[in-house]
Order: C-alpha cells, then structure tokens, then sequence
C-alpha cells in the first residue's frame, strides 16, 4: 500500500485532534476552564518535560502571539495548585515543571548542563525517605534531587 502525502497529513492531523481532547480533558478533570493558553502551555509541557515558564513562554507564543510571560506563570500557577502540574526547584536553577505528578519521584540534575530526569522512588513506599524525627508532621513526599555529570558529560570531559 502506497502512503499519499495528503493520507499522512490526514492522519497527522487526526493524531494532534486526538492529542487536543486528551489535553482539554485533562484540563477539565482538574476542575479548570479549558482556555487557549492553558491547552497551549500544556501541550508544550507534555512534550518539554522539566521546563522553566521562561522555556514554556518560547514554544507557546509562536502559536499565541499575544500571550504574555505573566499568562504563562499565571496558567502554571493554576495547574500546580490543581495538582495537574509539578513544580521542582533545583537550587541554583528557575522553578522547571512537570507533568508527572502524584507518584514521589526524584530527579538527576547534571551540574554541568543542567539536563534534568526523573528517578523513581529511592526505596520502599513513599515518602520513600523517613526522617530521624518528624517532629509530629505526617509526612506524606519527600523531594530528592541527585547532583552529578550526566553520561554525555562524563564523555566529553573524559575526551577533551
């Protein structure tokens, strides 16, 4: 079977329309209004995992001309506090956003390029680390960040 340019595009076209509704529900289910700034900083934070808004604002003002940094804080804001996205603080670094949320992971920050993974949990149940004294706190997450040269830089500063 030959594949056309025009079935292709087609089917493109139906795989992004498929990605917008998953995208919309998403938003929904967490009990916000569905608005072109939100789909559009969620459909770039799905594929930038680990990015800053100042990242965010890059890859969605090309499709929203008029959306301003303050919006795209103002969108990330509303998604952290519905729980739809998670904010990580690496020291040193802006605040990056995620999607995957609800499950305890870590992260590997390379210190050299900054690229950044998720880890899952160290060991056992979340919070997956138990401090010596919780000073009565029910403590229910812990938030590891592991420091270190990822493999592309332990291979360039190896080779130099």
């Amino acid at each position: 079977m030959t594949t056309t340019r025009a079935s292709h595009d087609g089917a493109a076209l139906r795989l992004a329309a498929a990605d917008a509704s998953l995208i919309a529900d998403s938003i929904r289910s967490a009990g916000l209004k569905v608005t072109a700034p939100r789909l559009a900083v969620l459909r770039a934070l799905t594929g930038m995992p680990h990015s800053s808004a100042d990242a965010l604002f890059g890859a969605v003002r090309s499709d929203l001309p008029g959306t301003s940094l303050q919006a795209v804080y103002g969108v990330l804001s509303s998604f952290s506090t519905a729980g739809l996205v998670r904010k990580i603080e690496p020291a040193g670094s802006p605040a990056l956003f995620e999607r995957r949320v609800g499950d305890n992971h870590h992260h590997l920050v390379c210190t050299r390029c900054n690229v950044v993974h998720d880890v899952d949990c160290v060991v056992g149940h979340a919070p997956c680390l138990t401090p010596a004294d919780a000073l009565g706190f029910d403590v229910r997450a812990a938030e590891v960040i592991y420091w270190g040269l990822c493999a592309s830089c332990q291979a360039e500063t190896a080779h130099p």
